[in-house]
């Protein structure tokens, strides 16, 4: 498949957004104008039957089958009405989407969204230094998954890389749903309950279990317990004595508490497994009806093809039944009937015959759901970023060039943008500078971007070429009190993790903010010069930030395999100001004892 080229932007996302806005809100004004009048109408209504009903009681003279016009009505009144409410709440719930995506292109949704804390780890080579879990993280920027499935496709495309044919046809897909707004649209109004709590990955591990099916005696057992005991209670309404009905109504509980446990043990699991089935039948009708021409997108949509019902159809039934047991156990009025009938020992039959014939197809049409959520959540970002490219991805690595590049969490006011190159020429960049001047900034850009690349979304860049690689960094190092660790030691446990890593058969591209510090210049140079030579020698490439002119030295050491930049700050009317673009060679100035001076701090000047 050739690679994904990248075409000018067709629509600009804003002013789609705005009018469609702008539509729902007047569709939304118009269903309001309606539902007063629904509501004014039934009050109408009332009174006029409530007028009647006076007039009725009092004068013989009208009939009181005269009431049953007002009522009639009324009723009519009623159920117009409730449809009027629900097209109410599904415009607003419309209004409220592009509410939110204008409020994402105005770089204001940090307070909306999933934020996938549940995915952030610590011990992850890149995740946490690169923010892509957490409060105005990447993925809360990202995702839209209705469904716990998408979060976690999208979370692993985060955190683990693709070969180079899944990244081409993950781009190709993204760009097919691009212009599809209104899909988007479609699933994000869907009006089934969501929750961090509802979890679909339940469903496959209960498919997955043995079925307890009920033999055929014990089935023909409870349908001969309830014809007796409905035989027997319909006996004794008539008139016939009620010891039969006591009797088999006895021996009746007797067969049911012999299963109990059968009962008991499946009413558990299927709680668990029925977790978000509404939601999960929705967007499976979604995914049904839609028609795809992209390769993976088209797999996906193969994925779901049956020979008998379609899965949408599967799961609703398997919602009833599993809210049929769980009324005919826990329901204060269906339950008793529910025993009565045996129903509890027909319901788990029907539930595990289902698992028996479908079980099979659920971690495909899971699988599929998942990988749909994700693309639709990439596809999204690509639409609201019109500027952003498609990288191109090669074979051979590691590459990284890109121009232009810029962090995708940087508000559009302050983002700036540098071109950087790491591959077979040139295996390092070290990056010296003041504080404040962009040094992390800049790690963090050329790792996000390399994990949207190699996700199959589009990167903030005007071109960048990357390979398939691990990453790995060592940037928020922290000491941990609980586990008796000092910071330094946390750091160098940090570079050893990023070493070993380095020494498998993948190809490796590392980041590392303010290298060894915490100890003395004459330990620090040594040390990040064997662990950078390590580094090197294995075939990785990578950043280094540091403070420590000294360290810039290693650059002569390493010869064409590394080059120095820096970044800078100039004084401005005394104050500090940063233009944040790399520049080579390294820092000449230090701004820190400016910014001891602006914080008040009185130094010595003999010691300058």
């Amino acid at each position: 498949m050739p690679p994904v080229t990248n075409s000018p932007p067709k629509e600009n996302p804003e002013s789609v957004y705005r009018s469609r806005l702008e539509a729902r809100q007047a569709e939304l004004n118009r269903l309001q104008r309606v539902d007063n009048r629904f509501s004014t109408f039934r009050g109408l209504t009332f009174l006029s039957g409530l007028a009647l009903l006076i007039v009725a009681v009092q004068s013989a003279s009208l009939s009181a089958w005269w009431l049953l016009l007002p009522l009639s009505v009324f009723l009519t009144l009623m159920v117009l009405h409730s449809t009027v409410v629900k097209r109410i709440e599904r415009t607003q719930s419309a209004v409220n989407y592009y509410q939110r995506g204008l409020d994402r292109l105005n770089d204001n949704w940090s307070e909306a969204g999933v934020t996938g804390e549940r995915y952030f780890d610590s011990e992850h080579m890149y995740s946490a230094d690169l923010d892509l879990f957490g409060k105005r993280s990447l993925f809360q920027l990202l995702c839209s998954a209705r469904t716990r499935l998408g979060e976690d496709t999208l979370a692993a495309w985060f955190i683990s890389a693709a070969n180079v044919q899944t990244i081409r046809d993950r781009q190709q897909a993204i760009q097919e749903l691009v212009p599809a707004v209104d899909l988007r649209e479609q699933l994000a109004l869907l009006d089934a309950e969501v929750h961090d709590d509802l979890n679909q990955n339940q469903l496959i591990h209960w498919s997955q279990e043995p079925p307890h099916t009920l033999s055929f005696l014990v089935r023909m057992m409870a349908i001969v317990f309830a014809t007796i005991s409905t035989v027997s209670f319909f006996a004794w309404l008539v008139g016939f004595p009620a010891t039969p009905l006591l009797i088999s109504f006895t021996l009746q509980l007797i067969f049911l508490f012999f299963h109990r446990k059968s009962v008991h043990d499946i009413f558990h699991s299927t709680g668990q497994a029925g977790s978000g089935l509404e939601i999960l039948t929705q967007v499976l009708s979604v995914i049904e009806t839609a028609q795809f021409e992209s390769p993976s997108l088209s797999e996906l949509r193969t994925q779901l093809e049956t020979e008998g019902k379609a899965p949408s159809k599967c799961i609703s039934r398997l919602q009833s039944l599993i809210q049929g047991l769980t009324n005919s156990l826990q329901n204060q009025f269906y339950a008793p009937i529910s025993l009565f009938l045996c129903l509890p020992i027909h319901y788990i039959h029907l539930i595990e015959k289902w698992r028996t014939q479908t079980g099979q197809k659920i971690s495909y049409w899971l699988a599929a759901v998942g990988e749909f959520e994700a693309h639709c959540s990439l596809a999204g970002y690509a639409f609201e970023h019109p500027g952003d490219i498609v990288p191109e991805i090669v074979e051979s690595g590691p590459t990284f060039i890109g121009t232009q590049l810029a962090h995708p969490l940087l508000s559009k006011k302050q983002v700036v943008r540098n071109d950087i190159s790491l591959g077979k020429d040139l295996s390092l960049l070290m990056i010296s500078g003041s504080n404040m001047s962009g040094k992390s900034t800049c790690l963090r850009t050329v790792g996000t971007n390399l994990v949207l690349a190699l996700a199959g979304a589009p990167v903030n860049a005007k071109s960048l070429t990357v390979s398939p690689c691990q990453v790995a960094t060592a940037m928020r190092v922290h000491d941990s009190l609980q586990d008796g660790e000092s910071l330094f030691y946390a750091a160098i446990a940090r570079l050893a993790a990023v070493v070993k890593h380095s020494q498998k058969q993948e190809p490796l591209l590392f980041l590392l903010d303010e290298i060894l510090q915490g100890t003395n210049s004459h330990d620090r140079r040594i040390g990040a010069h064997s662990i950078i030579r390590s580094l090197i020698d294995s075939g990785a490439v990578g950043l280094v930030t540091t403070h420590d002119l000294a360290l810039t030295h290693i650059v002569d050491e390493l010869g064409q395999a590394a080059k120095n930049v820096h970044f800078e700050d100039r004084m401005v009317n005394g104050k500090m100001s940063f233009d944040y673009q790399m520049k080579p060679g390294v820092v000449e100035r230090s701004n820190a004892l400016e910014l001891m001076r602006m914080m008040g701090l009185k130094l010595d000047e003999t010691e300058l």
